[in-house]
């Protein structure tokens, strides 16, 4: 692909290259006039301005862009974010990389700042620090052959040859089912984050595994979404506390919206574990401070982060080296929100099955 320079602006423009330049840094000499026709210009070849003219003999930044979903204000209200951003800070820095943080706040923001990122070479390379269905922006890093990590896993198998760091979703989620069924729950409910995550997606059929495996068709009424914070699991439990059959058992697509479920669950004086048993993901630094404490999965969020950049930047230094999947292992931490289904209670609900 044919790099865009001031010269080809100058003459689609008809003015100096060094005028140009004055545009670009928005000197007070030019007129508004031919500051609006270079721009012209500029945005119809797609011209980026290089904020690194150190990078002449093809230099590094030693920068990483971190791109967070969209609405990096809620974001960061989930502690899973600062976390992996601990994880990939602390290997930057070990090889002295700064980081660059996304913060656009709808997709379109986020894609032209991507845009930004690659073709104003501000970065050596990306990592995403989601994973969604049909995402432009791992389309168009694809495209470019720009170096980028991915965590979770790319959901668009036509994606060949992307890294990625991620943990096996389907089985953590299979896994805290049959644990639920295990204690004696037949009535199990499903509280997915954004469906078009691919991590809610692996949860989901984790979850549909396991109760197929046990021979129970899952109920579409247990099966609710919900963006991944407070008020979504408050709204998720109102929902299911509503249906004539409620369920004994819940799993949860993330801590920080286990609190806001445990919460309204307080307020409608449902006891957890006694009248309903709860098992959420992440493990979260504050999730042993819920009452009860809760239990989660902990999928090394930290790791993540770390392997992510790990990767991003062995790419960086071996362009043409093949792409790597890594699977950071979780692990069930058992705490005091399940518990064993007491015999009336199974069978009030097998008699209702």
């Amino acid at each position: 692909m044919m790099t865009v320079t001031i010269k080809d602006v100058a003459r689609a423009a008809k003015v100096a290259p060094s005028t140009v330049s004055r545009v670009i840094s928005d000197s007070p000499r030019i007129s508004e006039r031919t500051k609006e026709k270079v721009r012209e210009a500029m945005q119809e070849l797609g011209y980026h301005p290089n904020f690194n003219a150190r990078s002449l003999a093809n230099q590094s930044t030693k920068t990483i862009g971190v791109v967070m979903p969209n609405s990096a204000n809620k974001t960061f209200q989930n502690p899973f974010f600062p976390e992996v951003i601990r994880g990939i800070s602390t290997k930057a820095h070990q090889l002295e990389y700064g980081l660059y943080l996304s913060t656009g706040q709808s997709e379109e923001e986020i894609f032209e700042e991507v845009q930004h990122m690659v073709q104003g070479k501000r970065v050596d390379g990306i990592i995403l620090l989601y994973s969604k269905a049909d995402d432009q922006v791992m389309k168009y890093l694809h495209e470019q052959d720009f170096p980028f990590t991915v965590i979770g896993r790319p959901y668009d198998e036509t994606l060949q040859n992307v890294t990625y760091v991620n943990n096996d979703n389907f089985k953590a989620a299979k896994t805290v089912t049959e644990y639920l069924l295990l204690l004696g729950h037949k009535r199990i409910a499903f509280i997915g984050g954004n469906l078009e995550n691919v991590v809610t997606i692996d949860h989901m059929e984790g979850y549909h595994r396991a109760l197929k495996n046990a021979g129970m068709e899952p109920n579409n009424d247990f099966i609710v979404f919900h963006e991944e914070l407070q008020e979504g699991g408050q709204e998720a439990v109102i929902d299911l506390m509503s249906l004539n059959e409620r369920p004994t058992a819940m799993i949860v697509a993330d801590d920080i919206m286990t609190f806001g479920v445990m919460r309204m669950l307080s307020e409608m004086e449902i006891h957890v574990p006694d009248d309903i048993s709860i098992i959420s993901f992440n493990n979260v630094m504050i999730s042993e401070l819920s009452a009860p404490p809760m239990t989660t999965v902990d999928i090394n969020i930290y790791s993540l982060g770390y392997e992510a950049a790990n990767l991003l930047i062995d790419k960086i230094l071996h362009p043409g080296a093949e792409a790597k999947k890594m699977l950071i292992p979780h692990k069930l931490m058992k705490r005091e929100t399940c518990r064993r289904i007491a015999s009336a209670q199974r069978a009030a609900s097998e008699k209702s099955v």
